[in-house]
């Protein structure tokens, strides 16, 4: 189901899966947390996410009410992104997830912890 098709229901939860329903929307919202960060840093420590897939889901996250855009007239241009409300809301959803993959994950099928999203992942999602 695409995401236009699951904006047209009226169910909290089929909006929710539509604002988050990428791969890397979540990790995204980890990595920002509380602070401002720039293009160029959040694709160095998401270093597996191609710049262009980066580009989509921050605009459609901007759309959603998840991040915040701030662009400052500079040379050279300087765009700075952060949470919203709504985004630093996720927060506690995500680190309980990650418990909740923890608790239940099947032994002997453990990985290092977001070993391929670099250390910066690693770090946000700890308690």
């Amino acid at each position: 189901m695409k995401k236009n098709e699951l904006m047209q229901y009226s169910c909290p939860l089929g909006k929710a899966m539509a604002a988050l329903g990428s791969k890397w929307k979540p990790i995204i919202v980890l990595v920002i947390k509380d602070r401002k960060l720039r293009f160029g840093e959040l694709a160095v420590r998401i270093n597996v996410i191609s710049r262009k897939v980066l580009t989509d889901q921050l605009r459609e996250m901007e759309s959603d009410g998840l991040i915040i855009r701030e662009e400052f007239k500079e040379l050279p241009p300087r765009v700075e992104y952060s949470l919203t409300e709504k985004g630093l809301a996720l927060l506690p959803i995500l680190y309980l997830l990650e418990e909740w993959e923890a608790k239940y994950q099947v032994k002997g099928l453990q990985s290092e912890q977001c070993s391929v999203l670099g250390k910066e992942v690693e770090k946000a999602i700890k308690l």
